[in-house]
């Protein structure tokens, strides 16, 4: 049930954010008096629509994005007003017919509200709000996580105490027979102390890795401080070596001193600036991530169709996105850490999308962002050079691309699909 549940509420999580993307282009387009006679979530067959003034607001059958339409996206070709132009090539019709197609949206009371007549600084933002707003979002969403729910940290108060000495790669918490008792057992610790103190350094609440790094670099008898029931208790363990797991390297194991305290766990909450630490981070690997998109189209292919095994940290798709949402919920975790995983996943795929649709390729809306800045260059060029104004980029030769693009995205989108389906990435347990 909550596999379920997790599935539909993240599905919905990258609806929304689709459609906050697409609220960025639509406010800032309705900003510079451009006209939008759609507002859509999805592709395909509009399955529920609502007219709001001059915009059509709706939902498509197909939810693997969502685009506005705006009026004039296309200039008319240079010595005409809408006409088709007189060059020929092998990729002419598509350009004409894109042309066309784009002076047909406009009536003649909207001609001066077409999107190609504002100056490039205003549709360089019109096209950079949408990408910009998932980035907001990432930053909204991270900042819940690591101000609001914290990171997962050591607290200083004892939850455990171990009665007998033993590895830790012991498989078994049964003491063996004539295992001596840890320090900390022998001195008289108790659940529920918290340490204040260890060989003199004050440790707070939530110092626990800095308190295990303590212990495990210490030698023989310590002095160690802690609160009990409202009092401080100075106890004196002496600190044996033992195989214990590295304060510096979790997971791994060192021969170090050993107490033999279970620390309870607790969510520190981190600063404003830990956001940005972490925003930089996952755009980072997201970059990296896209730049290795076409390498790993094979083992995606291999796992669709030769039965092999499904990359684990490879790319997914919203309905694979989806399932490890509903994975999440299905943990048996606190609560916390499942909301926590499932905002950071969220935010995750908006910062994918950020980047993704900044691509300078059609029809991302890098696609229309870049044409604009080289416009811009161009007719700076021209002012100060004393020349004509060169008028705008003709983005209509960018449709072949943009059709070949839409053709590759499509079949990337449908493998994903598949491969989400039938061979799905699952969570460690």
């Amino acid at each position: 049930m909550m596999t379920v549940l997790g599935i539909v509420l993240f599905f919905l999580g990258i609806l929304i954010s689709i459609a906050w993307h697409e609220l960025g282009h639509f406010t800032t387009a309705r900003w510079f008096g451009i006209k939008v006679p759609e507002f859509m979530v999805g592709f395909g067959r509009t399955i529920w629509s609502r007219k709001v003034g001059e915009t059509e607001f709706g939902l498509k059958a197909i939810p693997l994005g969502g685009y506005i339409r705006m009026i004039g996206m296309i200039p008319p070709a240079k010595g005409g007003s809408l006409g088709r132009d007189r060059r020929t090539g092998p990729f002419q019709g598509l350009i004409d017919d894109a042309r066309q197609q784009s002076a047909m949206d406009v009536r003649p009371e909207d001609h001066d509200r077409q999107f190609w007549m504002r100056a490039p600084w205003k549709r360089i933002i019109v096209m950079f709000a949408g990408p910009f707003m998932n980035l907001i979002l990432a930053v909204m969403l991270f900042a819940i996580v690591l101000m609001g729910i914290g990171v997962p940290a050591s607290s200083t108060t004892i939850g455990t105490v171990s009665a007998c000495v033993v590895p830790a790669t012991a498989t078994s918490d049964t003491c063996p027979a004539g295992a001596p008792k840890t320090p900390a057992a022998a001195a008289g610790f108790q659940p529920g102390d918290r340490i204040v103190s260890f060989n003199g350094t004050a440790l707070g609440p939530d110092d626990g890795g800095a308190l295990r790094a303590a212990i495990q670099g210490a030698k023989g008898t310590a002095t160690v401080v802690v609160e009990r029931g409202g009092q401080l208790i100075t106890l004196t363990p002496s600190l044996i070596d033992n195989k214990v797991e590295d304060a510096a390297n979790p997971g791994q194991t060192v021969q170090a001193s050993f107490l033999g305290v279970g620390l309870v766990g607790v969510y520190a909450r981190q600063s404003f600036g830990a956001v940005f630490v972490q925003i930089g981070d996952i755009v980072g690997r997201t970059g990296e991530a896209l730049v290795q998109l076409p390498s790993r189209v094979p083992g995606l292919f291999g796992s669709v169709f030769l039965g092999e095994q499904r990359d684990q940290n490879g790319p997914v798709g919203i309905v694979g996105a989806s399932r490890i949402g509903g994975q999440i919920l299905a943990l048996d975790a606190p609560a916390a850490a499942e909301l926590s995983f499932f905002l950071q996943l969220l935010a995750a795929v908006n910062i994918s999308l950020f980047l993704f649709n900044l691509l300078p390729i059609p029809p991302l809306d890098g696609g229309q962002i870049f044409p604009a800045i080289w416009e811009a260059i161009k007719k700076r060029g021209a002012r100060m050079l004393g020349r004509p104004d060169p008028g705008p980029v003709d983005v209509a030769k960018l449709m072949p691309v943009a059709y070949v693009v839409a053709l590759v995205f499509i079949a990337w989108s449908g493998l994903l699909f598949v491969a989400d389906i039938i061979n799905p990435v699952v969570l460690p347990q």
